[in-house]
């Protein structure tokens, strides 16, 4: 997983070779075939390895932001902080999250669905903010999780150009409070 993870985000699904990534863990391809019948299923595992660590380290296993949408919030700060870490990570997802615009993509569906998910998320925690009395007047919940989520990746894209100019929680945090009658700590 990680030596895909690394190939993916370095040059990209299109260019990565199971035999490259089978050399890389000093297997042979059939060993990783064994494991994995096709580079779609690897990639496919790798993403859902990603999210399943993220939904449990930062979620506690679910991400229900109704429940509590300012805690909500602050675990999606907690989560783009700890991505400030994780270079190879960000740019997993820049590169596949570009390549996989094409229809054909084997990873167009599982993008598709996770921009549609985060903006949920963001969307549903934000409308419960509204529905408390504790967004501003002017923020639509809807309209505000299209640009959160648009942000969140051109935030990654400029950290990757410059990591030490870019502050990607800081950034998020201030765009958030933005729409927020009492700003998250």
């Amino acid at each position: 997983m990680e030596s895909a993870f690394a190939a993916f985000g370095t040059v990209g699904y299109w260019n990565t070779t199971m035999a490259q990534i089978a050399q890389d863990c000093g297997v042979t391809r059939a060993g990783l075939l064994h494991h994995f019948a096709t580079k779609e299923s690897l990639l496919a595992a790798v993403l859902e390895h990603r999210d399943e660590v993220n939904r449990m380290r930062f979620f506690d296993g679910s991400q229900e932001p109704r429940s509590n949408p300012r805690d909500f919030l602050e675990r999606m700060i907690a989560l783009v902080e700890h991505n400030a870490s994780q270079p190879g990570l960000v740019s997993l997802f820049a590169v596949l999250g570009a390549e996989a615009t094409h229809p054909n993509h084997p990873a167009n569906g599982y993008f598709h669905a996770r921009y549609e998910s985060v903006r949920s998320w963001i969307g549903a925690a934000l409308e419960a903010l509204a529905d408390a009395g504790q967004l501003r007047d002017d923020s639509d919940p809807v309209r505000a999780a299209i640009e959160l989520t648009a942000l969140l990746d051109g935030l990654q894209i400029q950290w990757l150009y410059q990591p030490t100019v870019i502050d990607m929680p800081a950034q998020f945090r201030a765009r958030v409070n933005e729409h927020l009658l009492d700003p998250l700590g």
